[in-house]
């Protein structure tokens, strides 16, 4: 039954029962079971809090699911250097929490960063709702820990600027735990924005909310993060965390940080070029607490869907802000062919899209049908000049 707890990440239509799972509580115990998987050619395969929709965590049958969730110990906090050591198994939110009081933020911020383990972030190179300023995973670390295939522990960068040998962060991070386990993340930490503000705008369609999106941007202004939600999507969210969404078939979220008098300058900027761009409402958050409710129900969405539909399935495609309307469009068809319902939530400002495919799989084929929909919507991002992400 224990193991039955690991046979998928968050892609549950995948599962497999692993051959056995071990907790090591320190990087030797991990050193030691991989040497061991080593020295029996047992293949294994490193997890952290299964919040992934990839199917990175994917145990074998034959193989040892190695679960980091009991490293998770903040090894150190250097706030002069704005730095933090961690071990795989803290989670992303914990992070920022921990320095607070500090001033201080972990940028990235993926909607799951509540239960997110920071070693799934590294593997996944995760972004969040701020990667459109901020950057991903990639771009906040410094060095890392990690135990080779064969048991062996290597450091990779370090504290300063510029380390000796080859750069190798970027390679290891996005890899998805092939190359190695990492058993500790040096971050860099970011210092508070002095203001935050956050505009939610409705529009009638998702083409009316991504060319305002494009007049942002076009504007010269680069958002700390710029978000949309279909209907669907903000019913569901509605549904689970009540938000107060307003009623719409699109809804654009948009903050902008940073020194008070830029913040609130930029900010009414953003609101003339939406209601420009047909906005049929638009409020301002007017207190941090109405911020994070807005933020609360976008980083929801994809947990809400559960009220949707039994089962749901993610893809993560990348394309041009200006083909959002067309490949928008495309999906939309899609789904009036495939007869499945898809909802769209995604990272407007570098049309990130993230569609939601409903299916059952207590419906025979359900799910093989929910996989080729999948596979057709990464097409069209290929087809737009994107790729996948």
């Amino acid at each position: 039954v224990a193991r039955l707890t690991y046979e998928s990440d968050a892609l549950t239509h995948l599962r497999i029962e692993p051959g056995a799972v071990v907790l090591p509580e320190s990087v030797k115990q991990v050193q030691d079971v991989v040497r061991l998987c080593h020295r029996t050619n047992v293949p294994f395969v490193a997890r952290g809090h299964g919040t992934g929709l990839s199917g990175g965590a994917l145990p074998s049958s034959e193989g040892v699911l190695i679960a980091l969730t009991r490293l998770n110990r903040i090894l150190e906090v250097d706030s002069a250097n704005f730095l933090m050591a961690v071990e795989p198994g803290v989670t992303n939110l914990e992070i920022s929490r921990s320095v607070e009081k500090l001033g201080l933020y972990y940028a990235p911020d993926p909607s799951s960063q509540q239960v997110c383990s920071i070693g799934g972030n590294v593997a996944e190179n995760s972004g969040g709702a701020h990667c459109l300023k901020y950057g991903f995973t990639v771009h906040h670390v410094i060095a890392l820990e990690m135990v080779l295939p064969d048991g062996e522990l290597i450091q990779i960068g370090g504290k300063s600027v510029d380390t000796p040998g080859f750069d190798l962060l970027g390679t290891i991070v996005g890899s998805e735990g092939t190359l190695g386990i990492v058993t500790k993340a040096t971050l860099r930490l970011l210092r508070r924005p002095e203001s935050k503000k956050m505009l939610i705008a409705a529009f009638d369609s998702t083409d009316l909310a991504g060319e305002a999106v494009s007049g942002i941007i076009a504007a010269g202004i680069i958002p700390a993060a710029a978000e949309m939600m279909d209907r669907m999507t903000m019913e569901a969210a509605e549904s689970a965390v009540h938000p107060n969404f307003p009623d719409a078939e699109a809804l654009l979220l948009v903050e902008i940080d940073g020194p008070l008098l830029e913040v609130e300058i930029v900010i009414n900027q953003v609101q003339e070029i939406v209601l420009r761009n047909s906005a049929k409402e638009v409020r301002m958050a007017t207190s941090e607490a109405e911020r994070e409710q807005y933020w609360r129900g976008r980083k929801a969405a994809f947990a809400a869907m559960g009220r949707v539909s039994p089962n749901y399935y993610v893809q993560d495609g990348v394309i041009p802000r200006t083909k959002l309307p067309e490949v928008l469009r495309r999906i939309r068809a899609l789904e009036l062919r495939s007869g499945l319902r898809i909802g769209n939530v995604f990272h407007a400002g570098d049309g990130n899209l993230h569609p939601l495919i409903c299916y059952d799989e207590a419906v025979e084929g359900n799910a093989k049908l929910a996989a080729e929909v999948g596979a057709e919507i990464l097409t069209y991002c290929i087809e737009a000049g994107g790729s996948l992400t």
